[in-house]
């Protein structure tokens, strides 16, 4: 055999390159050692379903992404530390004041650090975005019934990352050490008080003595920016490992089965739109950040123990807390030694522990009542499921009127009505419109199934035609007789359902269409 020739010219090297460059010998380099092809090339024909409801989870992931980056810019300048001093930076009306460090390198960071404001304030925004798309992805993912088997891990990983997120949350806006953080923590030292009987030993373990302590903010700056950082990342890699083995939910129609999934294949369709829509996620936060003041710390002033601020309300995502612990009654219980405070404990404690733990036991309630058991790769439509799309409802419903809650002070101020008048609106409110906003929607589930108004007696059978750019119509047709009626003839009505091509393959749109 002769041997292979030496390129002389750079014309020569690039033909003994192969036809795929550079790029392509590194790849086949890669390929000799590790035997990344196989992986490569089933990861880029992974086929994502064509709908906008699958974008939900994107922003929250690239919200993450803004997060991270912005989260280590600010840990260059934040001094996570309790010392008192006096402050001499760049914001005069605090000039000679008595302030903590973290305090004075916030202030220092939004107004002597180069892009510093803008920095905080689209790291705040980003958490608020990144926990509202995490809360409307979940809320589409029970709707349309994607928790069913078999990705009931995903459904508890998807609560666990919602949890933690919003613990991260609450550290992150506690730790400028302003009037509004420093309340926040006084009420979390209170919650931790309330737990019976070892209450008292977390909370001065957490704090290292008695409230407001000298290290809880060191504390808290570790599990912020390393700890639940870390876990997080985890579960985001351990979703997106669940949703590249078992593959996407769809829609029915179009073709869709439960052993097929019909859309675009991730090179090159789906990663040049997510790549541009990780563009567009980051401008609308960099947008938020530079035009729409959050947090301005400077106008709170120093937390100090004997003061509080008014119309001020935390984060949304901790909202349903505050106005839970606003509206509950003034109760306890003293007795054998002790006091049980019910005023923190029910509202902040175990209400909430209810709510989760509702929430993570839902696929199995749902399979125990249902007897479903089989696996489900197409999605349900709300309506047809109208007792679980009312139950999520009815929790949305509380979740509003305990948001209104947390505003109870501004309320009565703005109405000029007394305050006490406010909690027990809000009070009575929170019992009756949750089983009122259930009912209603169960009620237009069902008509939209076409009971109309002999629910209970007779159900009419719904058609779907679906056109050629995707939207579905309902079919009216004649009632469908039960045991008490007599045979009723059928109006024959034309359907017309438009599909796309099944197997394995492609049209001319790009569509594909791949077995499980």
């Amino acid at each position: 055999m002769s041997p292979v020739p030496i390129p002389r010219t750079k014309r020569e090297a690039t033909q003994a390159r192969g036809p795929y460059g550079r790029v392509g010998q590194i790849i086949g380099e890669l390929d000799d050692r590790l035997g990344v092809a196989k992986g490569g090339r089933t990861f880029l024909d992974k086929i994502f379903p064509d709908h906008w409801s699958f974008m939900l989870g994107e922003i929250a992931l690239y919200s993450f992404v803004v997060l991270i980056a912005t989260g280590i810019f600010l840990t260059l300048y934040y001094e996570p530390s309790q010392t008192q001093l006096i402050y001499h930076g760049a914001y005069v009306p605090l000039r000679g004041q008595r302030v903590t460090a973290a305090y004075a390198s916030t202030v220092d960071l939004s107004f002597s650090v180069r892009a510093g404001l803008l920095m905080r304030q689209m790291h705040h925004w980003a958490a608020d975005v990144f926990l509202g798309a995490i809360v409307i992805h979940m809320a589409r993912i029970f709707f349309t019934g994607a928790f069913r088997k078999p990705r009931e891990l995903n459904w508890t990983i998807g609560l666990t990352l919602l949890i933690l997120s919003m613990t991260n949350g609450f550290i992150g806006y506690s730790l400028p050490d302003d009037l509004i953080s420093g309340t926040g923590l006084r009420i979390l030292f209170s919650i931790v008080l309330s737990i019976p009987f070892v209450g008292t030993y977390i909370a001065f373990f957490l704090f290292g003595g008695n409230y407001p302590g000298t290290i809880i903010i060191d504390r808290l700056y570790i599990i912020h920016v390393l700890i639940l950082p870390a876990i997080i990342a985890g579960l985001i890699g351990a979703h997106l490992f669940l949703l590249v083995r078992q593959k996407h939910t769809q829609f029915p129609g179009g073709g869709r089965t439960e052993e097929n999934v019909v859309g675009s294949p991730m090179y090159p369709t789906f990663m040049a739109k997510t790549t541009g829509y990780l563009f567009m996620v980051t401008a609308a936060i960099t947008l938020l950040g530079g035009l729409a003041q959050i947090n301005p710390i400077w106008q709170f002033g120093q937390y100090q123990p004997d003061k509080i601020s008014y119309a001020v309300q935390p984060d949304w995502y901790m909202g349903w807390l505050d106005g839970a612990l606003r509206i509950m009654p003034s109760w306890e219980f003293t007795g054998f030694g002790h006091t049980i405070p019910f005023v923190v404990l029910l509202p902040a404690v175990v209400f909430p522990g209810l709510i989760f733990t509702l929430c993570y036991a839902w696929p199995a309630i749902e399979r125990r009542f249902t007897g479903d058991n089989e696996i489900h790769h197409l999605l349900d439509r709300p309506r047809d499921r109208p007792k679980r799309t009312a139950a999520g409802a009815a929790m949305i419903a509380l979740m509003f009127v305990l948001l209104g809650a947390s505003a109870t002070d501004v309320l009565a101020n703005f109405f000029q009505v007394p305050l006490n008048e406010v909690l027990w609106t809000f009070r009575i409110l929170v019992l009756v419109v949750p089983p009122l906003v259930g009912i209603f929607v169960w009620r237009i589930c069902i008509e939209m199934q076409g009971g109309g108004a002999d629910i209970g007696k007779r159900k009419r059978a719904v058609l779907m035609s679906r056109s050629a750019t995707g939207e579905y119509t309902t079919v009216p047709t004649a009632p469908q007789p039960d045991d008490e009626h007599e045979e009723l003839e059928p109006i024959p009505v034309p359907v017309h359902i438009e599909l796309e091509p099944s197997g394995n393959g492609s049209d001319d749109s790009g569509v594909r269409t791949v077995t499980r």
